[in-house]
């Protein structure tokens, strides 16, 4: 049960937003603006940021409604996305992509243990600094949306194919539009 009360039937974030639908504008203007708009990662790559992040902090909304994304962009199906979180330094994925995970991962502990090491390995993967910038940003706000959505105790469906079922809708419909109620 929720700590406060919001509108029912809306798991996730999806309940909050819908009670203060002034708050929610800007986050849902940040997330369009970080997860979709035009960047030399892909839409995926960034999902997948996001997705990785909100495991790190067992956001069970966030991970799988962000790894639903990420699947329906990158065409994996759950037990690699599962396989990828879970060490992402084996997965069958690029050293750019690896390196900005760890990245990532850093940033999800606190902003201080992202090292110049860190940065040199993405930089010597062809990240560029928009690309830098951009996963610490994503983590740093995934963070925030994580905390956000657990800090008021919201629930979400427990099966997962709920939200790889969703996720085509969600890419279609993106952010900035969000309706807490579709």
């Amino acid at each position: 049960m929720a700590h406060i009360q919001l509108p029912e039937g809306l798991p996730g974030i999806r309940g909050p937003m819908a009670f203060r639908p002034e708050t929610s504008k800007p986050l849902n203007e940040l997330a369009e603006v970080l997860l979709r708009s035009d960047n030399s990662l892909s839409r995926g790559d960034r999902e997948l940021i996001a997705t990785y992040v909100s495991y790190l902090n067992d956001c069970f909304f966030c991970q799988n409604a962000h790894g639903g994304l990420t699947q329906h962009y990158l065409g994996w199906d759950i037990d690699q996305l599962d396989k990828i979180k879970s060490n992402p330094e084996a997965a069958p994925i690029s050293d750019k992509l690896k390196a900005l995970l760890a990245i990532a991962a850093s940033v999800q502990k606190g902003g201080k243990q992202v090292t110049a090491d860190q940065i040199e390995r993405a930089r010597n993967a062809d990240a560029t600094d928009i690309e830098i910038h951009d996963t610490v940003l994503i983590a740093a706000a995934f963070c925030m949306f994580n905390r956000y959505v657990d800090g008021l105790a919201t629930w979400a469906p427990a099966d997962r194919m709920f939200y790889v079922n969703r996720a085509k809708a969600r890419a279609e419909e993106g952010y900035a539009n969000y309706n807490p109620y579709h």
